[in-house]
């Protein structure tokens, strides 16, 4: 158990593909004392913990139990991983309009019971999800996280590494922006042992579109997303939980970023027990800024709608 005898409590709310994915993951590498499932079917997150406890003899000393959200109470993070599913042939942002009347239940029934603890915000689309969650809630930024670009960020390297013929855990190099189609590869900062990678400018217009369609190729071929993500979840869920200050390109609150404002979006961030310690700055080309800015602005006209939406209430 990476914990000592402090007793930590994560709720994953929303068990479909990438919720019980992210659930077993966390459960395997013993992240927690206590892991707590919620569904609006109940008989799911049942089946997923009884499942999971007939496991326990092989991992460690986890409780698993589907519970309720007055489970929340004592969470150190809740994720949640509920809402529609994204389709083939559509985009995060089609998500939009069904995932805000999902979420707008969800946090009320949260925030009844937890006010102490991390959010972390796994549904698409994610940075405009993250939003909501941050004024839905009422929480301080920093303790509403977004998955944001780290899996796209993870996916990026794993192709260049592949390109490269070089572990891509060697390789430094990150996607900021909306996760998603508006995403901004950070070439200029990328890099392996501190030298400047080699690749041609058609190597990197394919590694960026691979990258950036990722989802989309997966979702045709099988429906859905959900183990590299619930690694990367788990890679959050670690820096909270062990107080790393770990560098993950995640989904933030930001103010005069690059230029940009009052808005969600992935950008590198310091992590911890607290959440979202520190926002940290990068120096990007002017290209990169601008398409940096292109991508946030995508985040406000969305937000906007979100807004609308919420007014006609």
């Amino acid at each position: 158990m990476d914990q000592t005898d402090k007793k930590t409590r994560v709720v994953v709310i929303g068990v479909g593909a990438v919720g019980s994915t992210t659930a077993y993951t966390l459960l395997l590498r013993e992240r927690m004392t206590e892991l707590v499932l919620i569904d609006h079917n109940k008989q799911k997150a049942v089946g997923d913990a009884l499942d999971m406890n007939h496991g326990i003899p092989f991992t460690g000393k986890t409780k698993v139990w589907a519970g309720d959200y007055e489970d929340c109470a004592e969470a150190d993070i809740v994720i949640i991983a509920a809402g529609a599913a994204q389709k083939q042939g559509e985009s995060r942002l089609d998500l939009l309009k069904k995932n805000v009347m999902i979420f707008d239940s969800i946090i009320e029934n949260v925030i009844k019971y937890n006010h102490h603890g991390i959010l972390l915000i796994a549904s698409n689309p994610v940075d405009i999800m993250s939003y909501f969650s941050w004024k839905k809630s009422g929480f301080p930024k920093n303790r509403i996280i977004g998955s944001g670009t780290l899996l796209d960020s993870s996916r990026f390297k794993y192709l260049i590494g592949e390109k490269m013929n070089v572990d891509p855990r060697s390789i430094h190099a990150k996607i900021i922006g909306e996760h998603g189609d508006s995403e901004v590869p950070v070439w200029s900062l990328a890099n392996f042992a501190g030298m400047p990678l080699t690749l041609s400018d058609e190597d990197k217009k394919q590694i960026f579109e691979n990258t950036r369609d990722a989802a989309y190729q997966i979702i045709q071929a099988k429906g859905s997303t959900y183990y590299a993500i619930a690694l990367a979840l788990d890679r959050i869920c670690t820096a909270i939980l062990r107080d790393e200050s770990a560098v993950l390109n995640v989904s933030t609150y930001i103010e005069d970023y690059q230029g940009v404002s009052d808005v969600y979006i992935g950008v590198p961030c310091i992590v911890d027990q607290s959440g979202i310690r520190e926002v940290v700055p990068i120096t990007l080309t002017e290209e990169e800024q601008q398409n940096f800015k292109f991508s946030a602005q995508k985040m406000k006209e969305q937000i906007e709608k979100i807004n609308a939406e919420l007014e006609k209430k």
